[in-house]
């Protein structure tokens, strides 16, 4: 193992309100693993990021978190089905076939930040097919 080796990598999201947005995350699907400092560790399967208990509102309505999953359908009927939009003010945008070979949707959460949410079309020329995705 190289010195260098990559591990993870990790955005910090902002929060408006640190205790509602933990609770969208959990809601949506996150597990909260640890929190401390104004910092709580969110991780779906092998995917991670850091809520910070900081805002700024032109970072969080400039930041786009892309999350890649098997099947954005799911992950749509789920946050439709959910009532996440009702419940924390947010919006979610219907499921589109996109021109770099995705189908996804955006989820703002209640802070502004844009999720984007989706699948790779399979076959589709150009794209890059993870074994793991």
């Amino acid at each position: 193992m190289s010195a260098l080796e990559s591990v993870e990598i990790k955005a910090f999201v902002p929060a408006r309100d640190f205790e509602q947005s933990k609770a969208f995350y959990r809601d949506l699907g996150f597990t909260m693993a640890s929190e401390g400092g104004g910092i709580a560790y969110f991780h779906h399967g092998n995917c991670s990021f850091l809520l910070q208990d900081y805002h700024v509102e032109a970072f969080a309505q400039n930041l786009q978190m892309h999350l890649l999953v098997k099947d954005a359908r799911a992950w749509h009927a789920m946050v439709l089905g959910s009532g996440l939009a009702q419940r924390y003010g947010v919006r979610v945008t219907p499921l589109e076939e996109q021109p770099w070979g995705m189908v996804d949707f955006t989820l703002t959460d209640p802070c502004g930040v844009c999720w984007r949410i989706g699948h790779n079309i399979p076959g589709w020329p150009g794209s890059i097919v993870r074994d793991d995705a």
